[in-house]
């Protein structure tokens, strides 16, 4: 049956693949994928074209092992589209309908070329329903492992953009944390916090936690990592935004930073001041004192 079915299917899309490419383009212009605007219609059949040219091959070099050598062309192909529509912001249900709604053109021609032959119809349609399944699968595959990379990659950018060092005056930075701290935002915090402490030769960091909502024993390790790090660098570290919550919190959990902290950043800064010898007084006190 399995041979029968092979032969059914290309010799079906091999005399009929003007007319499958016809009702495929069809199928997805119907499907909605030129309406979202990420694609243009003529990328749309070039795609089509080229993957049901490779199709046809595949059949005849592989038969219906899909995973097997003779389709590693096609297969290739429809993981640059997948890829490329990962990428673009296609949803999973598009980049399927790709290749499923490659189906029922499919089907339809086998109708027409083996209608008086039902054991034949049958065989062809249970070939090219096991085939193109397993090749859709592979699409779906390869777009997901896309999506994740895109993620991660996301992901990634977003912790470097919510951690900016911030120089506020020399010798004196502050970083301002948001969000949960977690292993591996604790390591880009880490890498940015050192790399200003040498590009500014810094004294001191001060590293403010107002926009972190929950301060537990895991956060304060991360935090007594950083700390560390950072002296080891020369700068010594002041933490900031330490609201009445948190302190319960931390209380409660026997959590001990070792570090000097303050509730507010503006008073982590005035502590910064003294310590490297300034001081911030108001103009009209300045003039006053100039003049006696």
């Amino acid at each position: 049956m399995t041979m029968d079915g092979t032969e059914v299917l290309k010799r079906t899309v091999t005399e009929d693949e003007a007319a499958i490419l016809g009702d495929w383009t069809g199928a997805l212009r119907e499907s909605g994928s030129l309406q979202s605007g990420r694609i243009r219609e003529a990328e749309l059949q070039t795609q089509a074209k080229a993957v049901l040219a490779q199709f046809r091959d595949a059949l005849a070099a592989g038969g219906l092992d899909a995973d097997g050598e003779g389709y590693a062309s096609l297969r290739e192909t429809l993981a640059d589209i997948s890829r490329s529509r990962a990428i673009q912001g296609f949803t999973p249900t598009d980049t399927a309908n790709f290749v499923f709604s490659l189906k029922e053109p499919v089907f339809e021609a086998l109708r027409r070329t083996s209608a008086a032959d039902a054991s034949a119809l049958a065989a062809g349609v249970w070939a090219g329903g096991k085939v193109l399944d397993r090749l859709g699968l592979h699409t779906m595959e390869v777009f997901l492992a896309s999506r994740e990379d895109v993620i991660g990659r996301q992901g990634q950018e977003i912790a470097e953009l919510s951690t900016p060092v911030v120089r506020l005056w020399d010798g004196i930075l502050a970083l301002p944390l948001i969000g949960t701290l977690d292993s591996a935002r604790t390591g880009v915090v880490m890498e940015n916090l050192l790399q200003a402490i040498v590009d500014e030769e810094a004294e001191i960091a001060i590293i403010d936690i107002t926009g972190v909502p929950t301060v537990d024993t895991l956060v304060a390790q991360h935090l007594l990592k950083t700390v560390a790090a950072a002296r080891l660098m020369g700068a010594d570290c002041i933490v900031s935004g330490i609201r009445p919550q948190i302190a319960q919190t931390m209380v409660h959990l026997g959590v001990e930073l070792n570090v000097v902290s303050k509730a507010t950043l503006a008073d982590a800064f005035a502590v910064a001041l003294r310590r490297t010898g300034r001081k911030v007084v108001r103009q009209q006190a300045a003039v006053a004192e100039e003049r006696r």
